[in-house]
């Protein structure tokens, strides 16, 4: 990941928190900060399909964050000190989790809508749409996976042996 050149020449990221079934992306924040790129992370609304990128102010600043009930670490909804993406610059990248993929960048999410909502909202910004890479591992990549005609493909999936 850190090599990738749309990584590379990018400046403002947003990257998931991991969960325990997904692909680790603490050493990708901590890179993130080394590199002086800036950093956001989801939060996301419950009993809707709302998710706001927020502004990490560093690689530690993850452990201050609130634990939701989907045992996701994110700011917790009164946190109104952190900027959100589109408020400011936008974005350059963005890494996808997902729970499968298909080769020609179909990808199946956990069925909020999260995130194909938000990519809606940064078509619209001055900046962009942002490059998306989805990181999986190689189990999750399928012949096909479902898919609905507001869902957006992402540009790249990077896994083990691509």
């Amino acid at each position: 990941v850190i090599v990738h050149p749309k990584y590379q020449e990018s400046k403002r990221i947003a990257i998931f928190l991991s969960m325990p079934d997904e692909i680790q992306t603490e050493e990708i924040i901590k890179d993130i900060f080394k590199q002086g790129k800036e950093c956001f992370i989801p939060r996301y609304k419950p009993q809707s399909n709302h998710m706001d990128m927020l502004k990490l102010c560093s690689a530690e600043d993850v452990s201050s964050l609130a634990l939701t009930s989907w045992n996701i670490l994110q700011p917790s909804d009164d946190d109104s000190t952190r900027e959100e993406a589109l408020a400011g610059g936008g974005l350059d990248l963005i890494f996808m989790p997902g729970l499968g993929f298909d080769k020609k960048g179909n990808r199946l999410g956990r069925g909020k809508g999260y995130y194909d909502t938000y990519l809606d909202r940064c078509m619209k910004h001055p900046s962009g749409k942002p490059y998306m890479i989805a990181l999986a591992f190689r189990e999750q990549i399928c012949e096909s996976v479902p898919v609905a005609e507001n869902d957006v493909q992402v540009d790249e999936i990077l896994y083990e042996d691509c």
